[in-house]
This record gives C-alpha cells, structure tokens and sequence, in this order.
C-alpha cells in the first residue's frame, strides 16, 4: 500500500461521523449481550478475546457464546452475571464510528447510568418481550430524556422467547410511545430483536416478516445526529494558554480548548468573558495545522489580532451572543454520594466547563419521582440516586446557559471538598 493511500485512509478515518450511544433499561434485558452481538457482528473482536469468551461459556455449559462476558469486566459482574460499572467499548463499520456505554440496570447504580447517558447522541432502551415495560424501564426513559439524549431506540429485546409474537411487540411499543409522550423525547424508534441469536441486529431477520423497519445497526449507522449540535451559539472555553518559552517562537500566544458549540472562523469578532474585551480570531490551529474553522467537538488552539489577559476558565463567544454570566443558579441535581446526602447550606467544589468555583446549596425547591414525575416540595434533603431541583449560589460567575440549549456550557458536577470526590451532577435550569 502506498503512502499516499495510506494517508488518505488515514484522513477520511479522521473524517468519519462519531456516533456515542448508551445502554439502558432494567436488569437482564440484555443490554451487555447486544453490545456483545454487535462488536461481534462488526468484526470488531480480536480472535483472543472471543476465544477467551467461548472457553468461559463452553466451561459453563451455556449453550449460546456468552457475548455479555465482552463488557461485563469486572469479577464481581461475572460473578453475579450483572452489570455494576459503565463500560465503555469502540468499534467501527465503513459508514461510522461509535463508542458504547454499556450501563447497568440496577437502581442502586442510577448514578452510573447518569454517567454514561451524560454524553450520549442516542440511547439504546431495552426491554424483556416477556416482563414488558417495568419500572426501571421508565425510569431510565425519564433520565434520558432529563439529560438531553436526542434520539432514543426501544429495543424489545428476546422476541425469541414469545415466538416472535408481533401483538406483543406492538403492545409494548404503543405502551412506551404513550409514556415517552410525556418526556421530550423528539426522536424514537421502536425494533424488534433477538440480541442472543443476532436477529434484526446487524441485518433484517426473516423471523419478523411483519417488521418493515431497520436493522439496529442500520439504525445507527444512518440516525442523523449533525443536527443536534448547537452550531449557532459560539461557547469556546478556554483550557489552557500556550505561550511558548523558546528563542525561534516569540510571539505565539494560543488558547486551547474544544468547541462546546458554534463555529469559529478567522476573521470573526469575539467578545472574552468575564472581562468582556472584544477582538478578531487571526488563526485556528489544530495538531495537524491552521484550519478555516473549528466546530464542535473539535479541540483547537484559538489565537486573537489583539493582546488580551485571558486565563483557564475565561469563554470566547460572540459580542452579541453571550452566556448568563451568573452566581445563582437553579438546576436538576442527580446525588451521586452514598456517604452523605445533600442538604441546604452544604458547601461543595463546583466544576463548570473549565472554571473551578466553590457554591453553597441556598434550596432545595423539590424531589423528583423519577418514576411517578411526583414533585416533594417537602423534601429536606437528597439521598444517593436522587434527583431534585436545588438553588446554588457560587463564589465567582459562571459563564452558562440553559442544559436544554447547551449540554456542554449548562452542565456541570459538585465534588465534596473535603475527599475530592465528586458527588453530584447538575443540569443548569436557570442562570442569573
């Protein structure tokens, strides 16, 4: 292969669309063993690894290759044939790139699934075809939805085990479609599947004659995600400021950082918060050099026409297109602490973007019941896995916007100052 193919299949790698997408849904429904089917279904095993999980099953007795061992890493996840932590996989077809979060079921790992959902373009929600909806399965379609999670694929799961009944599949799918008409789930597709025996995963099944919709790869190979990224609203957070300390390069002086929405182009007027100075974009420069533009999720070094007292921290954004600069803030927490809940007056480290302030809780205006959408108002605190709209009060601005117009500039995480350990995560309501 010549140096030139080579470098060109290496750019249109480059190139090629990112798709992230989380697992979600209640214990055994399958979620592991349908990654499993498609890292399989895509070739994207190393022959040691699936030998390793033929070997585990064939000792076990199983009849069918165990394809949930391939995400279920930990000892204790084996042991108990659960899912406890998120496990991240990566693979790849001609069309996209994709990375997985494979996320547990349990109700006591919410926060874990939070995690995972927290950047995903799209959520995989499974269902047993023979238990139907329960109430984990509500619960993560809520979380989705409260996250920001665009697309959303109901995936009823084990439709081998109801003899590929189409009424039960339609009794779930009508079901769930009445639910999520309740969230603000923009985007939903309903597939049939058989993640154990790899029906209408990778292609269409002959087993579901009645089922005139994609495969689930085709699905995801095909969902149209360009659109969700806010491309009007320029938010760069400035991470870091390189100034080179050498004798060739004198006077350099960049902003790095990643693209948290709008598109950036040389020539554009800017505006630098919190100071508010304003300037013109000279150049773009990525690793592999200058660009003529950068857009999200890019990570550039941005460099302005004129001298300017930036720091980690600041924002460049447009002069008449700027975020809240704010120090009270109303937003949905989900507590993520099994050691201490979250009460009023409680002071944390607060991480927003790539400014570190400390906050103090000033309210708690209510609990959520995640599954009956039942506001406590009465609430006195929140326990782990519980989500509530809480009032904060930060010691120095933060440069935000609204979570449902902004996930990256509207999100943010508490952590507990005393440990380091972060505790909660936050979707900004309000900023003022």
């Amino acid at each position: 292969m010549s140096q030139a193919t080579l470098e060109s299949e290496e750019a249109a790698a480059r190139s090629m669309d990112l798709l992230r997408f989380a697992t979600a849904g209640s214990v055994d429904d399958g979620k592991s063993t349908l990654i499993g089917r498609l890292l399989y279904d895509t070739k994207s095993l190393f022959s040691d690894q699936l030998e390793a999980v033929e070997a585990v099953s064939a000792a076990r007795g199983d009849e069918y290759t165990n394809l949930a061992l391939l995400t279920d890493g930990l000892r204790a996840e084996r042991e108990q044939g659960i899912t406890i932590d998120v496990a991240y996989r990566y693979f790849a077809t001609p069309r996209r790139k994709f990375i997985i979060a494979d996320t547990p079921g349990h109700i006591q790992y919410t926060r874990n699934m939070v995690t995972g959902a927290s950047t995903a373009d799209l959520a995989l929600i499974l269902v047993d075809a023979r238990k139907g909806l329960v109430e984990q399965s509500r619960r993560h379609a809520f979380l989705t939805s409260l996250l920001r999670v665009p697309h959303l694929v109901l995936c009823v799961n084990k439709m081998d085990l109801v003899d590929w009944d189409r009424e039960v599949y339609e009794k779930i799918a009508d079901e769930f479609t009445s639910f999520a008409a309740k969230l603000d789930a923009p985007d939903l597709t309903v597939i049939p599947i058989s993640a154990l025996e790899g029906d209408n995963i990778a292609s269409r099944s002959e087993k579901s004659p009645w089922y005139e919709g994609p495969s689930l790869l085709h699905h995801l190979e095909h969902v149209h995600i360009a659109s969700d990224r806010n491309l009007v609203d320029v938010r760069f957070p400035v991470q870091y400021v390189i100034r080179p300390q050498s004798t060739v390069v004198t006077d350099y002086r960049g902003y790095a950082g990643q693209v948290a929405s709008g598109v950036l182009k040389p020539g554009d007027d800017v505006m630098v918060l919190p100071s508010g100075m304003t300037s013109k974009i000279s150049a773009i420069d990525t690793a592999d050099g200058p660009v003529d533009e950068a857009f999200p999720p890019m990570s550039v070094t941005v460099r302005l026409a004129d001298e300017i007292d930036i720091s980690r921290g600041d924002m460049i954004c447009r002069p008449n297109n700027a975020p809240a600069v704010a120090q009270d803030v109303e937003a949905m927490v989900c507590w993520m602490d099994e050691t201490a809940p979250l009460r009023v007056g409680a002071k944390y480290t607060i991480k927003h973007t790539t400014r570190t302030a400390r906050a103090v809780v000033r309210g708690l205006q209510y609990r959520l019941d995640v599954n009956t959408l039942h506001r406590d108002e009465t609430a006195p605190q929140l326990g782990l896995n519980e989500i509530g709209r809480v009032k904060l009060r930060t010691t120095i601005p933060l440069l935000a916007d609204e979570y449902r117009r902004n996930r990256t500039t509207g999100g943010f995480i508490l952590i507990d100052e005393a440990t380091n350990r972060t505790v909660g995560a936050g979707m900004i309501i309000e900023a003022q």
